[in-house]
């Protein structure tokens, strides 16, 4: 059936796809981004900036076509263990007798599914009618010959049992950009618990004066008060609230003060992970130095809501030096400056202080909604580490490529560099994005979900929050469609979910390289998506 049928069958507003449209906008669970249902995008924070998805795969100017979606955007890990599996403690007061210790090494084994089911979108489930590939070809024909979205390739799959429905160039491997979340998401999400959590935590060195801050790979650590603290421009609540620096220096002061100590000496141990931290396309912008200890992403300014806001130099030295500040205005003396631990934290060392980071399918939400690179960095960490990899670019690399393979993913053509896809060598073909989410769809892989409710909202949430308004083409399917962004200089992609005419959920991807101007692009893309959405295309 033709767009056509497809757009009259719309308006008369099907059970399926009313039920939809409630569950993608309604229904959305993306609390990690204070994403609600609204008709336009809060500003500031990472939510979209004009001309731009919001982010920062590349520059801050958008003109230049390198300025990307949101991220702002090694060996063996250290031996004091911060991956939490405890899925609701959210600080840690220091134990009287006994050293706290927390598994890093998280089993294969995932969580539960999470409440509010984005798959019911297709209310008829597998009943609901197919497409075609000649209905497919059709409805999108005219769209695809756009000239704006220069040399394109593309998939589109059903979302039920991941089968390749209708493409061109799907195998084609093609720059992802921020689409590679995708994988680093699927890979985290299949390898650690979703409800386990990254710690940060104070330890006691070698003599009673001495004190170290161990980095646990959380940067949503923060120093800003409980209410001043922004996601994507909105208030966090109790899911989605970052650890708090000054909680961990509560902890860590009356636990001195019990012990009768008042002066110590602060160093800050980030062995956790291992090699180079600076990204190839660092920039102090859009990412800053990947260290397992920092406050805030280690934004300059930690209330900034610049898409791409200047980054210090030294994450984790700025971070100690917060620490040691909030615990001398708890009354403890700090000697000095806090420099970097001569040696790793024993494993047995007294902790004097912990607090916990929202658990990994929060973060990994708030990392595809927001596209946030430093974020994604870190998960791509996490996964390197619970799959036994050197905590380093190239380890987490390696091992996101190994869960896939695990996971059934068609391997062929795909490379990957880094966890954000601000890296230019990274390459997947269309039909592996659209297999990603098929398994995230997928009954046999409920812990995948996060995948899913992660996805922006055309229209309404994260980096699609000022993309399918009026004009633009596209606004019918605002609402209807759920994708992860992609931008690097030329480069634009687009991968999510949609629910057409008939209640049928499909994946897609859209992969372009051009020279059109950013914003033209990405709105050629949009009509594309748009099309599936008022299709039923038998």
């Amino acid at each position: 059936m033709g767009t056509g049928a497809g757009a009259a069958r719309r308006r008369r507003g099907t059970a399926a796809g009313l039920f939809g449209a409630a569950v993608l906008v309604a229904g959305t669970v993306l609390t990690s981004a204070g994403a609600q249902a609204q008709p336009s995008p809060v500003p500031g924070g990472h939510s979209a900036g004009p001309g731009a998805d919001g982010g920062h795969d590349g520059g801050r100017d958008g003109r230049d076509g390198r300025r990307g979606d949101h991220g702002r955007g090694d060996t063996e890990p250290g031996p004091v263990d911060r991956l939490s599996a405890t899925p609701t403690r959210r600080s840690v007061p220091p134990a009287a007798s006994a050293p706290t210790t927390v598994g890093s090494d998280a089993p294969a084994a995932g969580p539960a599914a999470l409440p509010g089911a984005v798959l019911a979108a297709a209310e008829a489930g597998p009943a609901a009618a197919v497409p075609t590939a000649q209905g497919l070809r059709q409805a999108l024909s005219a769209a695809l010959a756009d000239r704006d979205l220069g040399e394109v390739a593309f998939a589109v799959a059903d979302a039920t049992d991941g089968r390749l429905l209708h493409g061109s160039g799907e195998n084609t491997p093609a720059t992802p950009a921020s689409t590679t979340k995708l994988a680093t998401s699927v890979a985290a999400l299949s390898l650690i618990p979703g409800d386990a959590r990254l710690s940060t935590t104070v330890v006691r060195g070698a003599n009673p004066g001495r004190i170290t801050l161990v980095g646990g790979g959380d940067p949503t650590l923060t120093a800003l008060p409980a209410d001043q603290v922004r996601i994507g421009g909105q208030p966090v609540d109790a899911d989605t609230a970052p650890a708090s620096l000054d909680d961990l220096a509560r902890q860590t002061a009356a636990a001195l003060a019990a012990a009768g100590t008042t002066t110590v000496t602060l160093d800050y141990d980030v062995s956790r992970y291992t090699g180079n931290p600076r990204h190839r396309n660092h920039d102090a912008q859009n990412i800053a130095l990947v260290v397992p200890l920092m406050v805030d992403e280690a934004k300059a300014d930690p209330r900034s809501r610049e898409e791409a806001p200047d980054r210090v130099a030294d994450p984790a030295g700025a971070a100690a030096g917060a620490f040691a500040a909030l615990l001398r205005a708890r009354g403890i003396t700090v000697v000095g400056e806090a420099g970097p631990a001569a040696a790793p934290a024993a494993a047995d060392a007294p902790v004097l202080g912990r607090v916990d980071s929202p658990t990994i399918a929060r973060l990994v939400e708030r990392l595809l909604t927001t596209s946030d690179n430093q974020l994604a960095e870190a998960i791509a960490h996490q996964v390197a580490l619970a799959a036994h990899q050197p905590a380093s670019f190239e380890g987490a690399a390696a091992a996101v490529c190994q869960e896939l393979t695990r996971l059934g993913v068609p391997m062929a053509g795909v490379v990957l560099a880094d966890g954000s896809g601000l890296h230019p060598d990274n390459a997947i073909p269309p039909a592996v994005l659209v297999r990603l989410l098929a398994l995230a769809a997928s009954e046999q892989h409920p812990a995948l979900r996060p995948v899913l409710t992660g996805l922006p909202v055309a229209g309404f949430t994260g980096t699609l929050g000022k993309r399918y308004g009026s004009g633009s083409g596209a606004a019918d399917a605002a609402g209807l469609i759920r994708a992860k962004t992609g931008t690097l200089r030329g480069v634009n992609t687009l991968a999510g979910t949609v629910v057409d005419a008939d209640g049928r959920l499909l994946a897609f991807a859209v992969m372009t390289r051009t020279p059109a101007p950013v914003d033209t692009a990405r709105a050629a893309m949009d009509r594309i998506a748009a099309r599936l959405a008022g299709c039923g295309c038998h």
